[in-house]
């Protein structure tokens, strides 16, 4: 399609259509990347399309390097929080548990690798592509594209991981100290 991915026609039809990230609960969703309710943050949107998970972002001029640049920490952070949400999105898949069902699955890095192939151009909107290498327990290997324009320019694979229900339940408690 030209203009418009087809993810986006997808939610334009049916608007019942969520995101991932629209299933976390409210005490994990404060992630600068993906949390909806980070109002500071990048509240990236991931989609399943086919086997892919699909998200879009739009960079800000103040998200420079050289001028007309992305800055490498943006693409970092984007295929960061795009991989922990399709990682969280498979665990389900993997159960065959729909998103809002409990206890939730959510992932935090392990591991984040990512290689610059060109210099993205700041104008016009990125385009993220996650393919699921693998998952091994509560361990998932995410590969991830991004696109500018149509061109490959970033690569980045990551290791994500679930956190358990009672690091989960200290997390929403915020008592123990522990988990800093």
């Amino acid at each position: 399609m030209d203009k418009i991915s087809t993810f986006v026609l997808k939610i334009l039809i049916n608007m019942e259509i969520k995101a991932f990230q629209d299933y976390y609960p409210d005490d994990f969703n404060q992630c600068y990347g993906c949390g909806g309710l980070n109002e500071h943050g990048h509240q990236i949107k991931s989609f399943w399309e086919g086997d892919k998970a699909i998200a879009e972002f739009e960079p800000k001029p103040y998200h420079t390097s050289l001028p007309g640049y992305v800055y490498g920490g943006l693409i970092a952070s984007l295929i960061d929080c795009h991989s922990t949400g399709t990682a969280a999105a498979a665990l389900y898949k993997k159960e065959g548990r729909p998103m809002d069902s409990t206890p939730p699955f959510r992932c935090v890095t392990a591991s984040l690798h990512v290689d610059y192939l060109r210099p993205t151009p700041l104008d016009g909107k990125l385009k993220l592509e996650a393919t699921v290498k693998n998952i091994d327990g509560k361990r998932v290997n995410i590969l991830v594209e991004l696109f500018w324009g149509g061109k490959l320019c970033a690569k980045g694979e990551v290791v994500a991981v679930a956190v358990g229900e009672k690091w989960l339940s200290r997390w929403i408690s915020n008592s123990d100290e522990s988990l800093i």
